[in-house]
């Protein structure tokens, strides 16, 4: 998850919100189509009721790990928990993505296929050299199985300060060499993509993460936010596929700046981020399917609360 500047990207034109989107492929059950910026009128039960709608007709993907409360990466996850996690999730997503390809976690993809989903399988770089090598030969081991649909090689390491353009694009390379045929990428801000173009020009697909919140934006104007992020990331990938691989926003915590952290507000950016993905072909991986206690150390209390599920597995919004 990107915890940008919060001055990284300045809204432009908050008053444009206002402008009406074409109606979505997702009606209220019972009513006419609903207008992709107007939920005013509508009740939070018939927001909840319209979520779960828009869940049941599936979205495009979403993010996935298996860490249970008290659980965090260092633990070693089995394979029966995977499978329990995953059966929550599995009926209202087509893909997934995962984060690591050690400690159990690169078993998550051979699980997904076998439910008939399809897998983002990231490969977790830092700046630890020797566990990167391991990440690596992980995942290129699983893409060779068969059980990749894409290869995300690293998340946000550029962002971190981890490791320079020309290791990120030496590991996206022997990826590619050693699977072609399975698209290859790699995950990082939007905005890195545009400071970094020579690793957008190493990748096959850009794989960019959208936060409005971690910008410091009103949740009102955070769709129009994110679909300049994504006119931006499709300006930097030069005509080569670009998919949303994050996008939340928090149930509860404290304020970034104009983003407030709520129930309410986490509802309605679902609502409307799925209505702009079914209304203009835009692939995006939600974050995150469960609520996780352990990202609140780097992230402030909200970093618990992202899900749309609750550490226990229930719905938030049923």
């Amino acid at each position: 998850m990107s915890k940008t500047n919060e001055d990284a990207y300045e809204v432009s034109s908050r008053s444009s919100a206002a402008v009406s989107l074409r109606r979505s492929g997702y009606p209220l059950p019972g009513s006419a189509s609903l207008l992709g910026t107007d939920l005013s009128n509508m009740s939070e039960t018939d927001k909840a009721a319209l979520l779960r709608e828009i869940l049941q007709q599936k979205i495009h993907g979403i993010s996935f790990s298996p860490y249970i409360d008290g659980q965090s990466p260092g633990t070693e996850i089995g394979e029966q928990q995977i499978r329990e996690r995953l059966a929550i999730i599995q009926p209202y997503t087509n893909w997934i993505r995962s984060f690591s390809c050690i400690e159990g976690n690169q078993e998550i993809p051979r699980i997904a296929h076998e439910n008939g989903l399809k897998t983002m399988v990231g490969v977790g770089l830092s700046e630890h050299l020797e566990d990167n090598e391991i990440e690596l030969a992980n995942g290129i081991e699983i893409a060779q199985a068969g059980h990749v649909d894409i290869l995300a090689v690293g998340n946000e390491v550029l962002l971190r300060g981890d490791l320079t353009d020309d290791q990120v694009i030496e590991y996206i390379q022997r990826a590619q060499a050693a699977v072609p045929g399975v698209p290859v990428s790699y995950v990082d801000a939007y905005f890195l993509f545009e400071n970094h173009p020579r690793v957008a020009e190493a990748c096959d697909v850009l794989l960019v993460n959208c936060y409005p919140f971690w910008e410091s934006c009103d949740a009102e104007y955070a769709l129009l936010y994110m679909k300049e992020m994504y006119r931006r990331a499709t300006v930097a990938a030069r005509g080569k596929p670009v998919i949303i691989s994050e996008t939340g926003w928090p149930t509860t915590g404290t304020p970034f700046g104009a983003a407030v952290p709520s129930y309410q507000n986490a509802l309605e950016y679902f609502i409307k981020t799925y209505q702009w993905a079914a209304q203009d072909g835009i692939e995006i991986f939600y974050f995150s399917s469960f609520d996780e206690s352990w990202k609140t150390g780097d992230e402030g209390d909200v970093g618990a609360y992202w899900g749309l599920w609750d550490k226990d597995g229930n719905l938030k919004y049923a």
